[in-house]
């Protein structure tokens, strides 16, 4: 009892420990948040070591702004004719909705969607940080994939004699044309023949080129160019689904970070084994998580790097492990979950079995076969157009449309295929679309019913009975990470009305970093400044507010990784002002505080006076500079918003570093015998 009256009492002494415990806990808070990354590390090893579970914190990161980490600027014309006066707002809003839902799914570390009106036109302006390809940042916002449900339509026909003699015709035509072209290499500029024979008017008037690309997301033109020296021409024309095409390849490098160009991306070979429990996504395993731990745990006693693969067999419960033994195959970074992925491409060597990695799917154990550099490309082209049969008939004359479309649709999710573990798109509707569902299937037991993405059919099965239940799969010819972009961009929804662009501009990476390096190098000098300043003309009071600023410093760090706070040049500009801010509060303290001392007061009775005389000061100083950001925020531009609202965090955490942490601070220190003589505070 007596514990408990001293912990409660309200006496000034222990009132002072409990702000100072409370600040204590403040600072491990924050300690966790801002190095969330190196404790996790820290809790695997010491829970691989021990065989006790060591809880984990979510890892944040800063949310950095256009001008920081490079990017890319977007300015979209939103088309509202059609839409009444009075909910062309809302239309507006609900295009930035659906843009900021879109990029967001893709992972760009801080999009900034703002919506404008200017010159009478309605505009959205999109900034896509960490972005620097232009073209992938505008297929990130792209079109809204259109999905159709179709049934087998009675009036397919099959070509009249013209109609093959046209098709025929037609691409004897386009073979010719990609000969003579071929023929003219040996003397003309490969650039001068784009201009003339290429069909491709998105890439033209580029001289052909288009972009850097890789193996994952091009293999057939990889295969085409990979042997050839830079500057070089293929021999012979390619036959694609677009027509019949030739290539040249301009530059050849080993791809790297968008966030750091100095560092190389990788390509992985793993496989690994999961053990699911019945909290896990997508798991239909009864066992607990503890179960399920356990029996990781006694799975990584008997694997091996030999035999791992065989035991996956056994023991995992991945859809189509019995068969594939957990083997992935290669894959980049994005494409797993960021648990697994930072296990495999930061704390895992190749050979090695990783500890239990735990994800939203269960326990993983991963074994890292291989690993290396992923090569991009840089291609130019000419494009000679083909025709084919649904060029003239349309693929849509074979089917027939049904009510049933994209808008019914609830989610769109990733699984694979039990029999080859080849990765499908599910679709799971709301209640009207499962009935139509329902409807078209019963109807067209024993045919087929096609899903066309786009206006082209991806999958077409045969109806074995009515299905209810609202739920379809699309089992198209695509890989793992198509699977996932098209189960993104459906799940991201359609536009409510038409955008087109009308502007954009790149920002280097280089750039961003450079003006990174060199707030970082204000804000640190200005703080070792600051520091030899208060320490020399302050003494222990001073050295007090130094400790009371880093807190304060290790404070506002955690509520920018914690609050979604985009940091731009200038948002630091407000922080390292309210760094100012937050010295000029202990200033004013250890100035009354002096001349309390001076005084005769006692140590305790000046500090108390001296925290009472500067208060008002603090207070009403605080108060014109929140009241001045509180306007800047509401009337200003994004640039300005985001240098008011540092700052007026800044300002709201200053005061509690000044008047929670400086003031108990030096409570807590004037009650040791050794620093009550006045040298230490005069």
């Amino acid at each position: 009892m007596n514990i408990f009256r001293q912990i409660f009492s309200s006496s000034k002494k222990v009132k002072n420990w409990r702000q100072i415990v409370f600040v204590i806990i403040l600072l491990c808070g924050s300690l966790l948040v801002n190095f969330g990354d190196k404790y996790n590390d820290l809790s695997d090893k010491l829970s691989e070591k021990s065989n006790i579970s060591i809880p984990k914190v979510e890892e944040r990161s800063f949310r950095l702004g256009l001008d920081l980490l490079g990017g890319t600027h977007l300015v979209y014309k939103a088309n509202i004719d059609n839409i009444p006066d009075t909910d062309r707002d809302n239309a507006l809003e609900g295009v930035r909705d659906v843009i900021e839902r879109r990029v967001n799914l893709f992972g760009v570390s801080e999009p900034n969607v703002q919506t404008a009106k200017s010159n009478g036109e309605y505009r959205v302006i999109v900034e896509l940080a960490g972005i620097n390809d232009v073209n992938e940042a505008i297929s990130l916002i792209g079109e809204t994939p259109l999905l159709e449900f179709k049934e087998a339509s009675d009036e397919a026909r099959q070509l009249g004699d013209e109609e093959k003699a046209i098709l025929e015709n037609y691409n004897i035509e386009a073979e010719k044309g990609i000969n003579e072209a071929l023929e003219e290499l040996v003397d003309s500029d490969f650039e001068d023949l784009v201009l003339k024979y290429s069909q491709d008017e998105a890439t033209k008037e580029n001289k052909g080129n288009i972009g850097w690309i890789t193996a994952s997301s091009h293999p057939e033109i990889i295969n085409a160019i990979s042997e050839l020296e830079l500057g070089a021409v293929t021999k012979n024309y390619i036959t694609s689904q677009s027509g019949f095409e030739i290539y040249k390849l301009l530059e050849k490098r080993i791809k790297t970070n968008p966030f750091d160009e100095n560092k190389e991306e990788k390509q992985v070979l793993a496989s690994h084994i999961l053990i699911c429990h019945k909290d896990s996504e997508s798991c239909e395993s009864e066992l607990s998580k503890e179960e399920a731990y356990a029996k990781i745990k006694e799975v990584k006693t008997k694997v091996t790097a030999e035999n791992f693969n065989e035991l996956a067999k056994v023991y995992s419960d991945e859809p189509g492990a019995d068969q594939t033994g957990g083997n992935l195959g290669w894959f980049e970074r994005g494409r797993m979950i960021k648990p697994f992925e930072d296990t495999v491409f930061n704390n895992q060597k190749v050979g090695e079995i990783s500890y239990v990695v735990e994800t939203k799917f269960g326990y993983h154990l991963i074994l890292k076969h291989d690993e290396k550099n992923i090569e991009e490309y840089n291609i130019s082209r000419i494009l000679i157009r083909t025709m084919s049969e649904q060029s003239i008939v349309g693929v849509g004359n074979t089917w027939k449309n049904t009510k049933l479309g994209g808008k019914y649709l609830k989610r769109a999710a990733v699984q694979f295929d039990y029999n080859d573990n080849s990765p499908e798109v599910t679709l799971e509707f709301d209640q009207e679309g499962s009935d139509l569902f329902a409807e078209i299937t019963e109807r067209n037991i024993g045919k087929q019913v096609a899903i066309f993405l786009d206006g082209y059919p991806i999958s077409a099965p045969v109806v074995n009975s009515k299905i209810t239940g609202g739920q379809a799969v699309i089992s198209g010819n695509f890989d793992i990470k198509e699977a996932n972009l098209l189960t993104q961009r459906l799940n991201a929804g359609a536009l409510p009305v038409p955008i087109s662009l009308i502007s954009q501009k790149t920002i280097g990476a280089s750039l961003g970093q450079d003006s990174m390096q060199k707030s970082l190098k204000a804000g640190i000098f200005g703080l070792i400044a600051v520091a030899i300043f208060m320490v020399f003309i302050y003494r222990l009071p001073g050295i007090l507010a130094v400790v009371s600023l880093l807190i304060y410093g290790l404070l506002m760090l955690a509520i920018f990784k914690l609050w979604p706070i985009t940091l731009t040049l200038s948002g630091l500009a407000g922080f390292i002002l309210s760094i100012g801010m937050a010295v000029d509060a202990n200033i004013l303290i250890f100035e009354r505080l002096k001349e309390e001392l001076n005084s005769g007061h006692a140590l305790s009775t000046a500090i108390d006076n001296g925290f009472k005389r500067a208060w008002p000061s603090i207070r009403d100083g605080n108060i014109s500079t929140l009241l001045t950001c509180f306007i800047l925020i509401q009337f200003t531009t994004s640039v300005v918003m985001g240098f008011a609202l540092t700052l007026a965090l800044g300002v709201i955490v200053s005061i509690f570093s000044a008047v929670i942490i400086t003031k108990n601070l030096l409570v807590m220190v004037s009650g040791a015998e050794l620093f009550k003589k006045n040298k230490f505070w005069l």
